[in-house]
């Protein structure tokens, strides 16, 4: 992704709705370029264009979660990488770090890859190193993802050494958490099919509760986070025989 892209990503996650005059006047661009990449981010689902504005794209859908703090989530997945075996067979869930790692790790390793996100089985397509089994459930169109009993009775048909997890937040005395209770249930029940949980996640979801409980600190053995991981948060997981792995820069 363009430098200059994800400056524009930037500044309409955090103002949520912004005109194309002022996006022009803030970077230093003509309309004319903005208005091409706005187009462009669009064609992506990064974002939506509204008669002179850009706004943010649906908070469920995937690309737009993806576009936040891109950056870290890239070097998150790339460092993720490590942690597979060729030829091994593994468990993705449809978090937005977990496709940026679906993708880089199809792009160097032959692998087979089980998973809930339609997303990922769809950009996944034409990777050559890959194969994708899809799990069926309830079909969430925006978020890309199965969910609910029949996914989690497709799961109980394999048996992986690792699944690929992302969180919205942790704390020590309620573990990690999920925004979607739904999307908890699966996922811990695409767990108990898999010897180790790792979770994914950029370093700002630590400190924070979100709605759903997914894993307690016992449950998850490793983590992949950012280099600004604060260090209280380091040793409280390494507390609990958490593996701490920190991306670099």
């Amino acid at each position: 992704m363009k430098e200059r892209h994800l400056e524009i990503l930037d500044i309409v996650n955090e103002r949520e709705r912004i005109s194309v005059q002022e996006l022009s006047e803030k970077l230093g661009l003509s309309v004319v370029t903005i208005r091409k990449d706005l187009e462009e981010l669009e064609s992506e689902g990064l974002l939506r264009r509204q008669h002179g504005y850009a706004a943010k794209a649906s908070p469920d859908a995937i690309n737009s979660r993806m576009s936040f703090r891109y950056l870290e989530k890239k070097k998150i997945a790339q460092k993720a990488v490590s942690l597979v075996e060729p030829m091994e067979t593994i468990m993705i869930e449809s978090g937005s770090t977990c496709a940026l790692f679906a993708a880089e790790l199809a792009a160097v390793n032959d692998v087979t890859i089980i998973t809930n996100s339609t997303y990922i089985a769809r950009s996944l397509g034409s990777a050559p190193g890959a194969k994708v089994i899809l799990l069926g459930g309830d079909y969430d169109t925006v978020a890309e993802v199965t969910t609910g009993p029949v996914t989690e009775l497709c799961a109980r048909e394999y048996y992986v050494d690792k699944i690929f997890v992302g969180i919205d937040g942790y704390t020590e005395d309620n573990g990690f958490s999920n925004i979607n209770h739904t999307r908890c249930s699966t996922v811990r029940a695409l767990a108990k099919q898999a010897d180790k949980v790792i979770v994914l996640t950029t370093s700002d979801k630590f400190g924070k509760r979100s709605v759903a409980r997914m894993f307690s600190s016992d449950e998850v053995d490793t983590i992949v986070t950012d280099s600004q991981l604060a260090p209280e948060y380091a040793d409280t997981l390494r507390s609990h025989q958490i593996r701490v792995e920190l991306a670099e820069g």
